[in-house]
């Protein structure tokens, strides 16, 4: 494993994307989760990448979302329900990581769902340029449904007790409201870190990335590039 500052992982996981080649845009996977960091990590990079003239779309799972009644028909706590009933993978496959990937016609929309209105959406259809960069992150992207979409797979670590940390601090800079910190400490209890426990037992997400950024240090994170990375095969 590596150590180093921000800038060098960055410089790192641009350097991991220059080195893949494919006849079609490049559908990078950065999966983590929720307060791990994925977005942005994603961000960060895609200033970088933009920087070196590359054409970077940025896409995220919370624009594939399925209607809030279905997302909680199994109750607003439920580890189930956030696992399998939160994202519409067929829509994500079809909008965006199948003509994006190999035969596809490069034909994307970014997104299917606004969240602030709950409904259904459709932005203007793009073409990609052949050497497009997709950068999307998300929750549970290394899935057996999504696993060969992706052309790199970088999964971010974090303790998940750092996750709600995170996200109590997050909601209070946003809010500042005790009652909405006891109802974020009940969604990370009850719904998302049992998710993620759901998630390793089926998928072990681990086992399937390429890179994994240990991101609990932000400003001095570690990272793993697998020996069998994609980014090791021409």
């Amino acid at each position: 494993m590596d150590r180093g500052t921000r800038g060098e992982l960055i410089s790192r996981l641009a350097e991991a994307i220059r080195s893949v080649t494919t006849a079609h845009p490049l559908r990078v996977a950065i999966d983590g989760p929720p307060a791990s960091g994925k977005t942005t990590l994603a961000d960060e990079l895609a200033i970088v990448l933009r920087a070196q003239d590359r054409d970077v779309i940025r896409a995220t799972i919370d624009d594939f979302l399925v209607p809030r009644a279905q997302r909680y028909r199994r109750g607003q706590y439920s580890a189930e329900g956030c696992y399998f009933d939160a994202h519409d993978h067929a829509a994500l496959c079809q909008a965006l990581l199948d003509p994006l990937g190999p035969g596809g016609d490069r034909r994307f929309q970014h997104a299917v769902y606004d969240a602030d209105t709950d409904t259904p959406s459709s932005p203007p259809t793009t073409t990609a340029p052949a050497d497009a960069v997709l950068l999307f992150d998300g929750v549970f992207l290394l899935r057996p449904e999504l696993i060969d979409r992706w052309d790199l797979r970088i999964f971010v670590s974090v303790p998940f007790e750092q996750t709600v940390d995170r996200a109590r601090d997050r909601g209070a800079a946003l809010v500042g409201s005790t009652a909405d910190a006891a109802e974020i400490e009940r969604s990370w209890r009850n719904r998302y870190i049992p998710s993620q426990q759901l998630y390793f037992t089926a998928a072990r997400p681990t086992d399937h990335a390429d890179i994994i950024v240990y991101n609990d240090q932000l400003q001095r994170p570690t990272w793993e590039v697998r020996p069998r990375s994609s980014i090791h095969r021409i």
